[in-house]
């Protein structure tokens, strides 16, 4: 039993450094840096358009949403049939839980997103003349367990939208054939929309980030660390829960078996 388990993990390693899933870890870095690079930087170019000294207006909160809506739609659109298109370690966390993408591989996707993440924020502060990287943050009248709870909402609603969006079942496919180009892109859209609608609905609040790699790189490079922990555990327990919806109500038990186009790394259970 040892020796089966001991082999079993070894295999499983092995898939996760194959070219597949090489090539799965260079498309979520690729479609991480897409989407943070236009989150930051339209929070960049949304401060520099404001006058000194004014508050930032809803001007400011519909540009802003608008570009994330239409950057997570392209950054998904590009590597869904690489990676599953991701771009969101908290959207890998609950493909994970679903048994979609194994945990080993879970870790690399993790670490492409943060460097994703990472890398458009030092880009973005090196191109525009040392601008300061703004970081997500939470409203002075929140404490950061309210703060939690609204991020662990708003990212269930989007968790849920990835699983029911990405689910060949809901194209009626089956039998792992790929959806066309149309309805990779109309699911794609979707998960853009629900992403703009969030940051409309809380970005004055938390800044809705729904993404740890959203908040990680621009508080690497910018040196501010603080609420971190807001913008970890609260997505990580709200796609958990999305992951477990999902589950029960569009998965049934005895459903047919089908794979997923949430990315091309081998369903592992470890």
């Amino acid at each position: 039993m040892a020796s089966s388990s001991s082999t079993n993990l070894v295999a499983h390693l092995s898939r996760s450094v194959s070219a597949a899933s090489l090539r799965s870890y260079c498309a979520e870095f690729i479609s991480t840096f897409l989407f943070v690079f236009t989150a930051v930087g339209s929070a960049i170019s949304a401060r520099m358009a404001t006058p000194k000294g004014s508050a930032p207006d809803a001007a400011s909160l519909v540009a802003t949403a608008v570009a994330q809506a239409f950057g997570l739609f392209a950054a998904v659109l590009i590597a869904a049939d690489v990676s599953g298109g991701h771009a969101n370690p908290a959207v890998t966390f609950a493909l994970a839980l679903g048994g979609h993408v194994g945990a080993a591989s879970a870790v690399f996707y993790w670490a492409s997103q943060m460097l994703g993440a990472t890398f458009a924020c030092l880009v973005l502060h090196y191109i525009s003349a040392g601008q300061a990287v703004p970081t997500t943050g939470i409203d002075v009248h929140m404490t950061g367990f309210g703060a939690a709870i609204i991020e662990g909402v708003l990212t269930f609603m989007l968790v849920y939208t990835v699983h029911v969006a990405g689910d060949l079942r809901a194209g009626g496919g089956g039998g792992g054939k790929r959806r066309g180009f149309a309805a990779t892109a109309l699911g794609a859209l979707a998960v853009g929309l629900v992403t703009g609608a969030c940051v409309l609905s809380a970005g004055s609040l938390t800044g809705a980030s729904m993404n740890p790699a959203r908040s990680f790189g621009p508080a690497v490079v910018s040196g501010d660390y603080k609420n971190q922990a807001v913008y970890w555990a609260g997505p990580m327990i709200g796609a958990a829960v999305a992951a477990l919806a999902h589950q029960v109500l569009a998965c049934p038990p005895d459903a047919a078996a089908g794979s997923s186009r949430h990315g091309n790394v081998e369903t592992v259970v470890v």
